[in-house]
C-alpha cells in the first residue's frame, strides 16, 4: 500500500514563480500540490481550507512578508515551512529571524540559473524531509557567553582541530554550538548544506554572536585558534597540512550525495591531511547520510567522534547513519555538544572513549 502523499501549499507573490515550483514538482507523486496562495492572506485561509502538510513560502510579499506570517502560522497551526529566498535578499536579516521562528530549510528561490528538473529534485528531498521534521521554537538570540579573545588563553597543539557538518536545521544548530564554544580554542571548519552567497551572510550572522571569529571560508585560507571557517555555498573545502599550519581548499568537483559543499569531502580530508588524532568532529541534525562514512573513517583514525542525538535533531538522518555505522562515539544532545567538544578537544586522553549516554551530564 503506497503511503499518503505529502499535501503542500505553495506561497508566493510570484505567478511565475508558483508555476515553476508546481511543474518542477510534477514528476515526484509523493508530493501533492493542494494549492497555492499569491500573498499571505490568501494563505491563511487556504492552511485552514486545504490543512497541507508543507508549506514553501516567499519572504518578501506585499502586505504581509513571509516572517509575519510564519510567525502566525507558528503561533496558531505549527507546521514544517520552507522558506524561499532570493539571492538579492540575502544580505537582509529576513532569512534569519525566518529560521529563528521555526522554518524548517532555507532554499534559494527558483529562477533562470537552475533548470527545472534539477531544482525540482532538490525541493522534493527537502519537502520530504521537512515532512517528518521535528517542530521547535528557538529561544531568542543572546549575546556572546564570552568575550571575543584576540589571543588565546590556552595552548593547543598546532594539529588540534574541530570539524562539524549538518544540512537541515542546521543552521539554527550551528548557532548554538558555536555560541556556547569559547573563543580561544583550535581552528574550528563547518560544512553546511546551504545555497550560495547564503553562506556568507550565514558566517556573518554568527560572527556577530559567537566568541570566535566566523566567516565564509577562502580558498587557502589558514585554520588558526579562534577562527572558525564556513565553507562556501557550492564550493567543496578540504582540509590541508602545509608543515606548520593547515589551511583549506575550495573547488567545485561533483557533488556528493546531491550535496557541494559536502561532509564527507572535508572529513575525508582531514584523514588525508593527518589531522584526525588531533580532531574532534560532530555531525549534527540533516536528511540523508552526507558525513557519516567520513565520521567513521576521522573514528578509525583516532579522532573523537560526535552525533548529535535523535530528540533535539530537526531531521534525524545523518547522524542516525553515521550511529548505525558505527561512527560516533558520543550521542549528544543539542546543547552538550559545543562543551564536550570543548572538553575533548582540551584533554586528548578522552577523545578515546566508547560512547556516552546522552543523558549524562558532562
Amino acid at each position: 500500500m503506497n503511503p499518503k502523499p505529502i499535501r503542500l501549499l505553495v506561497v508566493d507573490d510570484s505567478a511565475l514563480a508558483r508555476r515553476f515550483i508546481t511543474d518542477s514538482l510534477a514528476p515526484f507523486h509523493e508530493i501533492e500540490i493542494v494549492g497555492t496562495a499569491q500573498d499571505a492572506f490568501a494563505a491563511r485561509d487556504k492552511i485552514l481550507q486545504l490543512k497541507p502538510d508543507v508549506m514553501t513560502l516567499d519572504i518578501e510579499m506585499p502586505r504581509m512578508d513571509g516572517v509575519t506570517l510564519l510567525k502566525a502560522i507558528m503561533k496558531h497551526r505549527p507546521m514544517p515551512v520552507i522558506i524561499l529566498s532570493s539571492l538579492t535578499s540575502a544580505a537582509s536579516d529576513k532569512p534569519w529571524q525566518a529560521l529563528q521562528a521555526g522554518a524548517v530549510e532555507l532554499m534559494e528561490k527558483p529562477g533562470s540559473r537552475v533548470p527545472a528538473h534539477a531544482y525540482g529534485a532538490r525541493l522534493a528531498e527537502t519537502i520530504k524531509a521537512a515532512a517528518g521534521a521535528r517542530l521547535r521554537h528557538a529561544p531568542p538570540e543572546a549575546a556572546p557567553r564570552h568575550p571575543r579573545q584576540l589571543a588565546a588563553s590556552r595552548t593547543f597543539s598546532r594539529r588540534s582541530v574541530i570539524l562539524m557538518g549538518s544540512s537541515t536545521g542546521g543552521t539554527e544548530a550551528l548557532k548554538t554550538v558555536l555560541t556556547s564554544m569559547r573563543g580561544d580554542l583550535p581552528g574550528v571548519c563547518i560544512v553546511q548544506h546551504i545555497p550560495p552567497v547564503f553562506s556568507k551572510a550565514f558566517a556573518a550572522r554568527m560572527n556577530q554572536l559567537c566568541a570566535m571569529e566566523v566567516r565564509e571560508a577562502a580558498h587557502h585560507d589558514v585554520v588558526k585558534p579562534g577562527l572558525a571557517l564556513v565553507a562556501p555555498g557550492g564550493y567543496h573545502m578540504l582540509l590541508q597540512w602545509q608543515g606548520s599550519h593547515y589551511q583549506v581548499l575550495l573547488n567545485q568537483g561533483p557533488p556528493i550525495h546531491h550535496q557541494r559543499p559536502a561532509v564527507d569531502i572535508l572529513f575525508d580530508s582531514a584523514v588525508n591531511a593527518g589531522a584526525a588524532p588531533h580532531a574532534a568532529a560532530a555531525l549534527l541534525t540533516g536528511m540523508g547520510a552526507d558525513g557519516a562514512a567520513g565520521l567513521l573513517r576521522l573514528r578509525h583514525e583516532g579522532a573523537a567522534t560526535i552525533a548529535q542525538n535523535e530528540q533535539t535533531c530537526v531531521v534525524f538522518g545523518m547522524p542516525r547513519e553515521a550511529i548505525r555505522q558505527g561512527a560516533a562515539q558520543h550521542v549528544v544532545p543539542l546543547h552538550q555538544i559545543g562543551p564536550r567538544l570543548d572538553q575533548l578537544i582540551s584533554h586528548p586522553s578522552a577523545m578515546t572513549g566508547t560512547g556516552v549516554d546522552a543523558s549524562q551530564p558532562l
